[in-house]
């Protein structure tokens, strides 16, 4: 009898053994394969006319389509330097896929950003928050790519880069921005998504640049005004996209 009672106490402990390391295994691949945000894009700035929820107009807080609440991240304008921290407010708030985010007016006059071009790159910094991917419409094969294809990190400038560096910076202020559609680990797979873009959503000013000999970039543009740019985009959002961005140049 003692001995059936040994056998029951010993077969639970291990029971309860096992679900206990796979609790740990399963929180440990959370971990592992969160996904960081960062994207570079123009910013929409809060008014009343937008007739969205309310925001504060002088703190320092935005609203995100795809980033948690309360979530903490450093927003830069690239063409000056300036940063700061900001946090998301909500991400429920409907407004045009083309920006990036949200904005204060004291957002904008801290980073002196353009009105008429706020450009901006957004990364998220708050520990344990993750990027909230949106279902997206598969495509297999550069799914399989993406995974082999090196994290493309953005550049922060310097806040105490030289004056030489920030003039150069304010003569740059031509209109040119291109879409950055994704990067890709084979020239080949960029040239399949490049004919997908021209026959799905009939757009042709489409460019592939050679990074490295594994890693080729996918660009559209460049455009020269942002009301041509914000109708490709838009078109573009039409397949899905995870996480489309516009860059400065290229």
């Amino acid at each position: 009898m003692k001995f059936n009672i040994f056998i029951i106490l010993s077969t639970l402990f291990f029971l309860l053994s096992c679900d206990q390391t796979a609790i740990n295994q399963s929180k440990k691949l959370d971990i592992t394969f969160d996904k960081k945000y960062k994207n570079s894009g123009f910013s929409l700035i809060y008014n009343d006319d937008l007739k969205i929820k309310k925001i504060d107009q002088r703190s320092l807080t935005i609203f995100h389509k795809n980033l948690k609440r309360k979530s903490n991240v450093k927003i830069t304008n690239p063409l000056n330097g300036k940063s700061l921290i900001a946090e998301v407010k909500s991400n429920k708030v409907k407004f045009s896929p083309f920006y990036n985010s949200i904005i204060t007016q004291r957002i904008a006059e801290e980073l002196e950003l353009d009105l008429k071009e706020p450009y901006i790159d957004i990364v998220l910094i708050s520990k344990n928050s993750t990027y909230i991917a949106k279902k997206t419409k598969t495509f297999e094969e550069e799914k399989k790519v993406a995974e082999k294809a090196p994290i493309d990190g953005i550049k922060i400038s310097d806040l105490n880069s030289s004056n030489k560096t920030k003039k150069k910076l304010q003569k740059n202020n031509k209109f040119s921005y291109y879409i950055k559609v994704a990067d890709f680990y084979y020239k080949k797979s960029a040239k399949n998504m490049s004919n997908k873009i021209k026959s799905e959503v009939k757009l042709k000013n489409i460019k592939i640049i050679e990074l490295t000999k594994t890693n080729y970039r996918l660009l559209l543009g460049p455009f020269s005004d942002i009301q041509s740019l914000k109708d490709s985009f838009e078109k573009m959002n039409s397949l899905y996209f995870e996480n489309l961005e516009i860059i400065k140049d290229a």
